[in-house]
């Protein structure tokens, strides 16, 4: 499954304005009830589900996005749609900023780890040099599709696994930790985040060491640990760099990937 099966062209919208989320969210809603696959699924029980997710916390995920979504007992298969709001909405986002491109999730509910890779593809998708610059300018339905499906060719569902190597990330920065578990995120390989400390924490403490920490130290210090199929490890690096910029000249972040002579089975998101 590739995001172009799953953007539904009649779910589209260019153009739009609304006077705040709670219309934009109506507006979602309506959009989405366009789609067959949700003949049975009401309106009403749509909005409840985008306006529960929305109590847990703003899917305004910064820099003019919002992702607003939602898992339903009685739908069978996802819908995908957009929303292009040139003016902007306030959506209660991250970063303050005002909403210019809505991007819907409409899941069925035992398809959990199928709707995180998509929320994973969905948000690359639109980080992507120019790429929320280029849809904001398209101008209808079609042109809306066609600019967001063109070089999607990234697979949703689960991939056939070949030769596998393990990836150790190591990241001392918040921020960038985010965007790096994001892009793992997107691979659909099994990972895990370790917790660790920053040896200065512990160094700081010594006598020998204190006059190198005047402040307290970072304490900020995770590790990402994924197994992923071979063949896709230089794309993985090449999309880790694209956030860190040239891992040897980047400091707060270390990349290593080993073999797997074997591994079987599988985790949970």
């Amino acid at each position: 499954m590739k995001l172009a099966d799953v953007l539904r062209k009649e779910c589209i919208a260019a153009n739009s304005k609304f006077g705040n989320k709670a219309e934009a969210l109506r507006e979602v809603s309506r959009l989405a009830k366009k789609c067959s696959v949700l003949d049975n699924v009401s309106e009403q029980e749509i909005l409840a589900g985008l306006q529960a997710r929305e109590e847990l916390g703003s899917t305004g995920v910064g820099k003019s996005v919002a992702i607003p979504h939602c898992r339903l007992k009685s739908v069978t298969d996802f819908v995908v749609g957009m929303i292009t709001v040139p003016s902007g909405v306030d959506f209660d986002a991250i970063d303050g900023a005002k909403v210019k491109i809505i991007v819907f999730i409409i899941a069925p509910e035992i398809e959990s780890n199928k709707h995180v890779r998509l929320l994973s593809v969905i948000s690359q998708m639109l980080q992507a040099p120019k790429s929320a610059e280029k849809i904001l300018s398209r101008q209808t339905q079609e042109e809306v599709y066609e600019v967001c499906t063109r070089d999607q060719s990234a697979e949703i569902s689960e991939r056939e696994t070949g030769a596998r190597c393990l990836i150790h990330v190591f990241v001392q920065s918040e921020n960038l930790f985010r965007d790096l578990l994001q892009i793992l995120t997107g691979e659909g390989c099994s990972l895990v985040v370790v917790g660790a400390e920053n040896a200065s924490v512990y160094l700081s403490k010594l006598p020998l060491f204190a006059s190198f920490w005047t402040d307290e130290p970072s304490d900020f210090c995770r590790i990402i640990l994924a197994i992923v199929d071979k063949k896709f490890a230089n794309e993985i690096v090449r999309r880790i760099e694209s956030v860190t910029g040239d891992l040897d000249k980047c400091s707060g972040v270390m990349l290593t990937i080993q073999e797997i002579s074997y591994s079987a089975g599988s985790l949970e998101t």
